[in-house]
């Protein structure tokens, strides 16, 4: 009788080691991702130049911030309170960009507004909370310009393109200015992604 119900408990531990085995574990820790910058500007003759730039988050529990007063990148453009930040947690991440009176002149063409923004939340398993961009007070070569607020709002320049609140993936970019062959400008460009 004894050994008959060792052998039973032995099947009751085997079987509950079994279904431990097959049981679902915790979801794997979410791989996150973040970056933002105030200004990111490419140019034929001097290369690329980024101001208020947070570099990428180094983890899902790391937060960086960058800001300046103003900023310049020389005979290209100028603005003031510059602001990026992004953060990271276990299953969400955060990204914004900010600048405000900036001034660009590029291509003949003077681009100017008063504050722009963009802004991307996402949660778990990459679920979009947010992804927007803020744009005021824009003119282009003194013409003020209807934001319309949707995204991808694209506008043709003399020699190039204008996109407002440019969305590409988990890429909000608030203004990019495009001259052919000549510059490449970001203004207030925030990333988030979680996977």
């Amino acid at each position: 009788m004894q050994i008959r119900k060792t052998s039973r408990w032995s099947l009751v531990a085997n079987a509950a080691v079994a279904m431990g085995l097959l049981w679902p574990s915790p979801a794997a820790a979410q791989t996150v991702a973040g970056h933002a910058r105030a200004v990111q500007a490419t140019t034929a003759s001097s290369g690329s130049v980024t101001l208020a730039d947070t570099g990428t988050l180094g983890g899902p529990t790391d937060a960086r911030e960058a800001s300046q007063q103003t900023g310049s990148v020389a005979a290209l453009l100028s603005g003031e309170t510059l602001h990026a930040a992004t953060i990271g947690w276990d299953d969400q991440a955060s990204s914004e960009a900010s600048i405000s009176n900036v001034s660009v002149t590029v291509g003949g063409n003077t681009i100017t507004a008063e504050f722009a923004l963009a802004r991307v939340i996402v949660g778990a398993r990459g679920n979009t909370r947010v992804r927007t961009s803020t744009v005021e007070g824009l003119t282009i070569n003194g013409a003020a310009v209807n934001v319309s607020g949707q995204p991808n709002q694209s506008m043709s320049i003399p020699g190039g393109t204008l996109v407002i609140n440019e969305q590409t993936g988990s890429v909000v970019n608030a203004l990019h200015i495009v001259i052919n062959g000549e510059a490449d400008v970001v203004l207030a460009s925030a990333s988030a992604s979680v996977q």
